[in-house]
């Protein structure tokens, strides 16, 4: 039997950053002026880009936008970047720059996201159902683990590099997690991914030595941390920082276990020299994931969550989400007193 004073020394693991978010709770307003560059994310909310408070704010940056890999690539080897065009023209106009989003992973059950050719034999069907712990068919992902489809993805990415590198800001691919397994898939296993997300990481590298280039790693299958540690993650993250790939992760929670000890925990510990980035998106502006709900008389969270992902994580880049009312009611107040900087800045 475990003494008092045993039980009082041990200190639960997935505990140890539960509170650090405490030491930036009465973080200043405006925030300041910093080395991060921050962009609006508008997910494939492309409509709402013309007219945007961004293009004349000179706090933010640009505009970080979703592609589906279905819309770039509509027949095989017949590629239309029609849209990055445009939106990168527009940003350009106003002296604002793109950071693009390659989505290839939905959360629709009515909407794959990838070329109707990759529905195939050739590619083992192409994709695979997302479904909950629960069970329920939530969306689609790229089947990532599957060869012939990273092939047909390398050359997504080479063609997207021959044409934007070093126009654009950025590139990243979506985030590791995904509701899959082996019961949807039998070739798949959590160690085939991790080493075809490594692999996928290689090529965006080799398409876009110029352009910040980043993957989202926030969760894997197969592990939980800090209990389950098979070393999926940390191998995105250590291959990452060997080939001059960014890290990212979308869902700034600093006040939720699982949030805090996967990516955040990841960012906080080691010391990289590759680019990393954090998604304040849909819910995070009141604690929540994946949140449409409109929260009054909140706390405003934005400058907490700022000077948390600054000194906490140390991220060089912040996306901010389009989301109403909270961009216009939180975070521009947050950044606007301080648009201009003073003369000692």
């Amino acid at each position: 039997m475990a003494s008092a004073h045993g039980q009082q020394a041990w200190q639960n693991p997935s505990e140890r950053y539960l509170d650090a978010y405490r030491a930036y709770e009465d973080a200043a307003t405006p925030i300041p002026h910093d080395e991060v560059q921050h962009f609006v994310y508008f997910a494939r909310d492309r409509a709402s880009l013309p007219g945007h408070v961004l293009l004349t704010h000179p706090r933010f940056a640009g505009a970080q936008i979703m592609y589906p890999w279905a819309e770039l690539e509509p027949q095989r080897d017949r590629y239309d970047f029609t849209p990055i065009r445009e939106d990168l023209e527009l940003l350009e106009a106003h002296g604002k720059t793109l950071f693009i989003q390659l989505q290839d992973a939905t959360f629709s059950p009515g909407f794959k996201g990838v070329p109707g050719y990759l529905i195939a034999e050739e590619f083992d069907g192409g994709v695979t159902r997302q479904v909950t712990d629960e069970g329920e068919h939530e969306g689609w992902v790229a089947k990532r683990w599957n060869p012939a489809v990273r092939v047909r993805f390398a050359r997504l990415l080479a063609a997207l590099g021959e044409e934007f590198d070093g126009r654009i800001e950025g590139i990243n691919l979506q985030e590791s997690a995904i509701g899959a397994s082996s019961e949807q898939d039998p070739a798949f296993t959590p160690a085939v991914y991790a080493a075809a997300l490594r692999e996928n990481m290689t090529a965006l590298k080799a398409a876009f030595p110029t352009s910040t280039t980043m993957q989202y790693a926030n969760f894997m299958p197969g592990e939980w941390l800090p209990w389950e540690d098979h070393g999926h993650l940390r191998s995105l993250y250590e291959h990452g920082q060997a080939i001059g790939v960014g890290l990212g992760a979308p869902d700034l929670m600093p006040q939720r276990k699982g949030q805090l000890n996967h990516a955040l925990a990841l960012m906080h510990e080691s010391a990289f020299t590759v680019p990393l980035g954090i998604a304040v998106q849909d819910g995070n502006y009141v604690g929540r994931t994946g949140n449409n709900d409109v929260v009054e008389n909140r706390t405003n969270l934005v400058p907490m969550l700022h000077a948390f992902a600054r000194e906490f994580l140390k991220v060089d880049y912040m996306f901010w989400s389009n989301q109403p009312p909270y961009f216009e009611q939180d975070v521009l107040p947050a950044f606007e007193a301080a648009a201009t900087p003073t003369a000692e800045e």
